[in-house]
């Protein structure tokens, strides 16, 4: 199948996608699928599943639904996962230990390759099979294993500038997990995570109760 380019697509369709993809692995017992089945198993509406499939192409046929395994390849290809993608962790406190101890990231397609710090401390211990590097080997070792995406869990007060060298260093994507607004240049990709805010926001939705 020919997969439509959208020129304009809202940010919250991603997300919705990479549900769709899951929840296609989890009901794989059957060679088609419904946009209602998809709906009762992921919460958002038929239509609305219907909608964000659109800004890709054509997709299923009326009455029969969707073809599960062809689905699963077309959104696969759209989120960018017919790929692999090398990633690394900078910053290996408690969440940047734990990031490289999870095994999940593989399945998709993304390979923890590298791990930076600072601490004189943490350089050279291995977490995982990664050998904890300087921060002052990034740029040869971004080059050297081709890292796109870098995850970054520093202390906000120096996020900023480890920001900026993974930056310099050639990476052109990061998830920040540190609690600051990144101000990087127009081309960098930046998702942020602030577990804290969304923590917040389910007692702000308890509180109302």
């Amino acid at each position: 199948m020919n997969i439509k380019k959208a020129d304009k697509i809202p940010s919250i369709v991603v997300p919705r996608l990479s549900r769709y993809y899951r929840i296609l692995f989890e009901l794989d017992s059957s060679p088609l699928i419904s946009s209602k089945v998809l709906s009762e198993h992921t919460g958002f509406t038929a239509a609305q599943i219907r909608r964000d499939l659109a800004y890709f192409g054509q997709f299923g046929s009326p009455g029969r639904g969707y073809n599960v395994e062809e689905l699963k390849k077309t959104i696969k290809n759209i989120l960018g996962l017919d790929r692999a993608w090398n990633v690394c962790v900078i910053g290996t406190g408690n969440l940047g230990m734990a990031l490289l101890g999870y095994n999940g990231f593989k399945d998709q397609g993304f390979e923890v390759v590298a791990a930076f710090d600072s601490d004189p401390e943490k350089i050279g211990k291995t977490v995982n099979g990664i050998k904890i590097l300087s921060i002052s080997e990034m740029a040869k070792v971004v080059r050297e294993k081709n890292i796109q995406i870098g995850l970054l869990t520093v202390p906000g007060r120096v996020a900023q500038q480890a920001a900026e060298n993974a930056v310099n260093s050639g990476i052109k994507s990061i998830m920040n997990f540190a609690p600051v607004h990144l101000k990087l240049p127009e081309n960098v990709k930046v998702r942020h995570i602030d577990m804290t805010v969304e923590i917040e926001r389910l007692s702000f939705m308890i509180s109302r109760e």
